[in-house]
């Protein structure tokens, strides 16, 4: 799977004219179907005397299946809603949604030229944004005295890791990140380097985006 990288204030954007009608695409990265909706309110709220607002999602649940969302705002029922939402399935997208605002110039398109504009404003837009390749990822607490943090950070940038939420007391204490298919080689470099001084305690899976 794949996501968008752009966020809510900086997406993705293209557009394109098709028989006097601007067709323009916006596109950007989301973690809830509440998020898609408020972007296309805020999609909404720059272009006022657009005729329509469009729009697909595609969102990840906890559980790993995936949730769809999609409107044709007054469009042709399967016109414009549906085409956004192919071309999100077309590029393995998740977690992401697409706004396809349309400003009416005055010529009938047809159902099949809508569901080409359409779909063509959702493509330009997805061209346009920045993508991420979604990597399963081990989680781990880890607790480190300070001379050993440069080493470790070293040890788990060389596994493709990341660390965050790091905490800094008499010692210091963060969480790790790596791909699931380098935990096992991560676990036993640890216990290698450090002499079984450090064990980094399993906490959960989660899914990150690494940028193509």
């Amino acid at each position: 799977m794949h996501t968008i990288l752009n966020v809510a204030d900086a997406p993705a954007h293209d557009s394109f004219v098709e028989k006097k009608s601007e067709f323009i695409g916006d596109a950007c990265h989301i973690d809830s179907l509440d998020e898609a909706l408020a972007f296309v309110e805020t999609i909404r709220e720059q272009h006022p005397k657009s005729r329509h607002v469009a729009y697909a999602a595609v969102c990840g649940g906890s559980d790993g299946r995936l949730v769809e969302r999609m409107s044709d705002d007054g469009e042709p029922s399967g016109t414009a809603g549906k085409p956004i939402l192919d071309v999100l399935r077309q590029n393995n997208l998740t977690d992401s949604v697409v706004a396809v605002t349309r400003y009416f110039g005055g010529i009938l398109l047809g159902s099949g030229g809508l569901i080409r504009a359409y779909s063509t404003g959702a493509s330009i837009a997805v061209k346009a944004a920045k993508l991420a390749r979604i990597v399963p990822c081990a989680r781990y607490a880890v607790w480190l005295e300070y001379p050993q943090l440069a080493q470790f950070q070293r040890l788990l940038a060389d596994c493709d890791g990341l660390a965050d939420d790091e905490q800094y007391t008499d010692r210091v204490t963060l969480r790790a990140a790596l791909p699931t298919d380098r935990a096992a080689d991560f676990e036993a470099r640890v216990r290698e380097t450090f002499n079984a001084t450090i064990t980094p305690e399993p906490l959960d899976t989660v899914n990150r985006p690494v940028a193509l």
